[in-house]
């Protein structure tokens, strides 16, 4: 995917309800992960991150739905974890 499909995935991301359950999956699908990609990886979301409502792709990124006022200690957990370490995550969300 090139900047500009991305933004326009994104931006069809942003303008729909906000569901925090699927959000990861969505994420991942805007920037070009494809279906099998994202249904492979949600079958090992639950061995794969040590975060709650983390979800890890090892290399790419590390990334957990949080409540309302709990953003950074959620990505302190996540830049802290050896999960993120281990699996060579480049980014946090």
């Amino acid at each position: 995917m090139n900047a500009v499909e991305i933004a326009e995935a994104v931006s069809k991301l942003v303008e729909e309800p906000f569901a925090a359950e699927e959000f990861p999956w969505a994420f991942l699908r805007a920037f070009g992960r494809n279906d099998t990609a994202v249904r492979r990886l949600r079958a090992a979301a639950t061995k794969s991150s040590d975060i709650p409502n983390g979800v890890l792709q090892t290399r790419h990124i590390h990334m957990a739905v949080c409540d309302h006022g709990r953003v950074d200690e959620t990505l302190a957990a996540l830049k802290e974890s050896p999960k993120t370490a281990k699996g060579k995550a480049q980014f946090v969300l």
